[in-house]
């Protein structure tokens, strides 16, 4: 009798931990750019960075990728040596441990995209889109250390701003949506009595609003709402650095405010045909955004 039950835990048992051990974890491994500039010349090299968030501290491998190509460099710390072009790509990495059910994974993280450049100039702009009002900082940089003489920024092909001399860095002051756009740098110089002049691929700069304008979405399920309501939900895109001051919102039907400032982006109502609408204001900023009208139900004439 005791061979049987052993028998029969030995067949049971694994069947039971595969069932409740998960091969993937919750959390994301995180990849970082060490290195100064995500798009480098040929014959540089770059430096990257792999972190688990694991408040455990367990003892985690990184595996490292591009693209859906898992690429044979394990460990923290993953190096481009000597990049040629064909080596770019969106880079991404994962931890893995071992357990007694097998190899456990995090969720890959979100990628990296490096760029490497076979040509002689590069435009470098902000690795954060500036917000209306900043002043937008391009630096061009060149393969080498020649003579420049000067140095040309364009935008969608269209000269912006010229410079003579040294200086490969170009500001544009209290920029507007109206300065987005694809930017380009040409560089000039004088070397064995001839000129040189190179020019960078495009690169696309953004411009943010600190407060866009809104749109108001009207929610109105029965199967998930009980008590004949609805819910109204104000969309809007915030992007004041931090710390923020805070957001509110206001909510209107045939423009009349229902209730006070929310603190939050949506409101329950009662379901009522009507035109509604939302208003979101950031007072330490002195700004105001109000949403276009949307008609709920059958209007009354």
């Amino acid at each position: 009798m005791d061979t049987c039950v052993f028998l029969l835990v030995l067949v049971s048992l694994p069947h039971i931990m595969m069932s409740i051990v998960p091969k993937v974890t919750s959390f994301r491994a995180v990849v970082e750019l060490v290195s100064e500039n995500s798009r480098i010349f040929s014959g540089e090299s770059l430096h990257l960075r792999c972190s688990i968030p694991d408040v455990h501290r367990s003892n985690w491998s990184v595996e490292w990728f591009r693209g859906s190509e898992r690429l044979p460099e394990n460990g923290e710390n993953f190096h481009l040596w000597n990049a040629h072009i064909k080596e770019a790509g969106k880079f991404s990495c994962q931890g893995a441990r071992k357990s007694v059910v097998g190899i456990i994974r995090t969720m890959q993280s979100l990628p990296v995209e490096i760029d490497v450049d076979g040509g002689w100039a590069i435009l470098k702009a902000p690795s954060h889109p500036p917000l209306v009002g900043d002043t937008l900082t391009l630096s061009c940089r060149l393969r080498g250390n020649p003579p420049v003489h000067e140095t040309i920024l364009y935008r969608d092909g269209i000269e912006v701003m010229r410079q003579s001399g040294q200086n490969l860095s170009f500001y544009l002051s209290n920029v507007t949506l109206e300065d987005a756009g694809m930017y380009s740098c040409r560089v000039s110089w004088d070397a064995r009595r001839r000129t040189y002049s190179v020019i960078s691929v495009n690169t696309m700069v953004n411009i943010l609003e600190v407060l866009s304008h809104p749109s108001i979405e009207i929610y109105a399920n029965v199967t998930v709402f009980k008590n004949n309501k609805m819910k109204l939900i104000c969309h809007v895109q915030y992007n004041a650095r931090a710390p923020a001051p805070p957001v509110h919102f206001y909510f209107y039907k045939n423009n009349r405010q229902l209730g006070l400032a929310k603190s939050k982006n949506s409101e329950m109502v009662a379901v009522d045909p009507g035109q509604y609408s939302c208003r979101v204001k950031v007072p330490q900023l002195n700004l105001v955004r109000w949403s276009q009208p949307s008609n709920f139900g059958e209007m009354p004439e």
